[in-house]
């Protein structure tokens, strides 16, 4: 499918979409269009069925399921991790399905950073990323005994939409020891050239991360390839996992072999686990990084979906429909939006794109409403941002035309006056 193709019609796109027939997989809501699969993506009949398959082994072996259900639930997070390498471009052994995103944040600054380390003791973040990200930087810090005034720098943005390449760079002083961004900027849909800022970092001698909460299942990465030295994200958004699902974490080979900063039993050698040693005896690769016990309600719909994202194509093909759509949803927004005060903050470059569009305007809180009300389900991010996210595997092209039609009618008729202007939560 050409990523070129909104001149066609909607009704053409779909009747041309190799990824149509997976639509029939999910649980739609009904009456409205979802355009909020990077917020929670929804419900895929793999994903249930792996659900209450795992909830029936409990019920009919209870703890026998760790050995005797099938698969074993010992395995699932190993299997987990494999099915999730492929999306991020590296090797089972670099990759561990545990956690939650922030909390696999902590791990991995526990792991890596070094606070003692002379004249690079300062931590870089930016302004863009999701709060809990700056969160766990400065309580991290506190923990190590170094003050987050001194030793912490977010990179701002200079229109509070975007991170310049430039102003990056010059974040990457001396003085750096380890970096943490956004391959996605969960705001604008900015995405960042994960291979470029992962280079210029390691001129520096500066290690990097990325949060890839709002890239993986939307964008094709290649950590491996690119040397990036950790990544974290969560799999409710465009994997569909599910809300509480297990998170996920790479850890570059390089560093296989360093002691967990946090650890746990479940990080142990698995010949040696349940020896209980006193002393920690770390797995090989990202699995020393395990903390507790797996979650198995919250691993097993994540295998289910990605056994659905691995039939459809993997990341290659989720990528090409989702630029597809992105560029359909531009032509129709600025074939029809255009005198409604409406900005695209979204960079309009492939290369600069991540999976969802974000339109800002003053009334953009009011606007979300008047959507809802309409039958369409968009994200509100304040002050003034309307997020629209079709996901690959579930939204039609002629979705992304109704929708569009259904907001230029809210504009045209003023609906979205009679709904209220207070900032916080868009339910």
């Amino acid at each position: 499918m050409s990523a070129c193709a909104p001149a066609l019609s909607a009704a053409a796109l779909d009747r041309a979409d190799p990824l149509a027939p997976w639509r029939d997989e999910f649980f739609l809501p009904s009456g409205r269009i979802y355009l909020d699969g990077n917020s929670l993506g929804l419900l895929s009949r793999p994903a249930e069925a792996a659900l209450l398959r795992v909830v029936e082994q409990w019920r009919t072996l209870g703890i026998d399921g760790w050995t005797g259900a099938d698969p074993a639930w010992l395995t699932l997070a190993d299997r987990a991790a494999a099915a999730l390498a492929p999306l991020v471009g590296a090797e089972p052994q670099s990759i561990a399905a545990t956690g939650q995103t922030t909390a696999n944040l902590h791990q991995l600054l526990a792991t890596l950073f070094e606070p003692a380390r002379p004249g690079r003791r300062t931590l870089v973040g930016d302004t863009l990323n999701f709060a809990s990200d700056a969160y766990a930087l400065q309580s991290h810090l506190r923990q190590r005994g170094l003050d987050p005034a001194q030793h912490l720098r977010l990179i701002p943005s200079r229109n509070g939409r975007v991170l310049r390449l430039d102003d990056i760079l010059a974040a990457f002083t001396d003085d750096v020891q380890l970096a943490v961004l956004p391959a996605v900027v969960f705001t604008s849909g900015q995405l960042l050239d994960v291979a470029t800022l992962t280079r210029k970092a390691h001129e520096r001698g500066i290690l990097i991360g990325f949060d890839c909460s709002h890239s993986i299942g939307a964008v094709p990465h290649a950590f491996d390839r690119d040397g990036v030295d950790f990544a974290f994200w969560c799999t409710y958004k465009w994997l569909n996992a599910g809300p509480g699902a297990a998170g996920g974490l790479y850890l570059n080979s390089k560093h296989h072999g360093r002691a967990p900063g946090l650890a746990g039993w479940w990080g142990v050698r698995p010949d040696r686990r349940f020896a209980m040693a006193p002393q920690h005896e770390p797995a090989d690769g990202a699995a020393a990084l395990h903390i507790g016990t797996p979650p198995i309600l919250a691993l097993a719909p994540l295998l289910g979906s990605l056994e659905l994202i691995a039939a459809a194509g993997g990341a290659a093909a989720l990528r090409e429909k989702s630029l597809a759509l992105t560029d359909f949803l531009l032509a129709r927004i600025e074939a029809e939006l255009g005198s409604f005060g409406f900005t695209v903050s979204t960079p309009r470059g492939h290369l600069a794109r991540g999976g969802h569009l974000a339109l800002a305007h003053p009334d953009a809180a009011r606007i979300c409403r008047a959507l809802k009300a309409a039958g369409v389900v968009p994200d509100f991010r304040g002050p003034d941002l309307i997020r629209l996210a079709p996901s690959p595997l579930y939204t039609r092209f002629a979705d992304c035309a109704d929708a569009i039609s259904r907001l230029r009618q809210i504009m045209e008729k003023r609906d979205y006056e009679a709904w209220a202007s207070e900032p916080g939560l868009v339910p």
